[in-house]
């Protein structure tokens, strides 16, 4: 029987740059008891949490060894029937294809309290670089995707978002690049602008930039890779609006 006092917070870290983490996130890790983390955390976030916190990795290194989910279900269930506060610590936002709501049910399921703390998305982190995901008479929307599915296969869904004018963003895509380019050609949409940004918001973070139909091409050129998000759309042309004269011609 767990303690009805036990808690699991369920905490996005944000995009990497660890300034950008909320004050409830920063309160939930200032008090853990045990924090499980995954992989694209920023270690600085672990220095904030007391010296008793036990921390816990349960990341999934790019094509390597990783803690499966079931693994890390086990582990909440094992942590939360012995300590009030754990903190399930995520990059981005846990429930932006981050697994955060699996792990919610799995401790409802046994009767563990659960608080979600949102984090900054990591397609959020693409503002920083100049592209806006929405602009007024450049996309009507965004479509948030994984480029690959749970059973490895290709996410058909972007066929649909291919034909709207909003802005395509896809997680997980870096595995298929080759099919994400060839469904705007085919749709005569090759032209389409791309940006893939790795490591966005951190020091080390790299943008590169061309037409959809090069996507693989520009990615082995300049050797960008897991982690990044693909943004597709016109809004990544807007890096190169100058000033107040790409402020003036929306002015109504």
């Amino acid at each position: 029987m767990i303690d009805a006092q036990n808690k699991l917070f369920i905490v996005g870290s944000g995009p990497g740059d660890p300034e950008l983490l909320t004050i409830k996130a920063y309160k939930a890790i200032k008090n853990a008891q045990v924090i499980l983390f995954d992989n694209l955390i920023n270690d600085d976030l672990l220095h904030l949490a007391p010296k008793e916190c036990i921390t816990c990795y349960v990341g999934k290194k790019p094509y390597g060894e990783y803690v499966g989910q079931e693994n890390i279900n086990e582990l909440i269930v094992s942590f939360c029937s012995k300590f009030q506060r754990v903190v399930r610590l995520k990059g981005g936002d846990p429930y932006i294809f981050g697994r955060g709501f699996e792990e919610w049910l799995t401790a409802r399921a046994y009767g563990i309290d659960v608080e979600y703390i949102p984090g900054i998305s990591s397609m959020q982190g693409a503002g920083m670089n100049a592209i806006p995901l929405t602009h007024r008479d450049v996309s009507e929307g965004v479509w948030a995707m994984t480029g690959m599915k749970r059973d490895g296969s290709f996410a058909t869904d972007l066929s649909l978002a291919v034909r709207s004018k909003s802005t395509v963003v896809i997680y997980m895509g870096m595995r298929k690049l080759h099919e994400i380019a060839r469904a705007y050609v085919l749709y005569g949409k090759g032209d389409m602008p791309v940006a893939v940004i790795q490591n966005a918001s951190l020091p080390q973070q790299r943008v590169v930039q061309g037409a959809i139909r090069d996507l693989a091409k520009i990615c082995e050129q300049d050797n960008v890779c897991h982690p990044a998000i693909i943004v597709i759309g016109e809004v990544v042309n807007m890096r190169y609006a100058q000033g107040i004269t790409a402020v003036q011609q929306y002015v109504i």
